[in-house]
This record gives structure tokens, sequence and C-alpha cells, in this order.
């Protein structure tokens, strides 16, 4: 899969993400963060899923009717709990992320 790691994510569930052979940018590598509208339309325009913890995007999405290729939000744990949030969510939804979907993650 292709995702978008926000800053918000961090860069360790990137380098996982990696590990497990996923193609995966990161915001951080960008330089400043240039804000959610920025991210979500670089996102989009890189066909990737989107990985934070932000829930302003969904604000974006739902509210503005932004486009998206599918947003993955987890919660603000420690990086250890995260990633294996994110690895459950991949095992569980894989084919439904890849399809554009919305998946919100609580503890």
């Amino acid at each position: 899969m292709r995702f978008l790691v926000d800053r918000s994510a961090g860069h360790r569930i990137a380098q996982w993400a990696r590990q497990q052979g996923h193609d995966v940018a990161e915001v951080r590598d960008r330089g400043r963060d240039p804000g959610d509208a920025a991210i979500l339309d670089w996102a989009v325009a890189e066909d990737r899923i989107l990985v934070t913890i932000d829930m302003d995007f969904g604000e974006l999405v739902f509210r503005q009717g932004r486009p998206h290729c599918g947003l993955i939000r987890l919660p603000d744990t420690p990086s250890a709990e995260r990633i294996a949030l994110f690895e459950e969510v991949l095992a569980d939804h894989a084919a439904a992320v890849q399809g554009g979907a919305i998946v919100s993650v609580q503890r």
C-alpha cells in the first residue's frame, strides 16, 4: 500500500510500514508543516492513504467534501501501541482502506 504519514503519527510508524514492504512518504521529509489541506492534497496527488492522529482531517473530508484516497486516524498513544493498532487495521481492513475508506481507531 502507499501511505503518507503525517508528523503527528510519527516516524516510527513510517519505519514500521516500510519494513512491511509498503511505499511510505512522510510529511516531515518535506520541511515545514504545510497545513492539513495541503497534506490532504499531497496524499491525493500521489494516491496515498493518509495516516494521522489529527482529527482535523475529518473536518476537511466530511464537512468540506475534500477528496481523499483513504484515511487512517490513530489515537494519540505511545508509538508501540500505535504501531500495533495500525497493524491490526491493515490486517482487518486492508481492502476497505485501499478502496478509500476512512478508519478512525479508538483506544
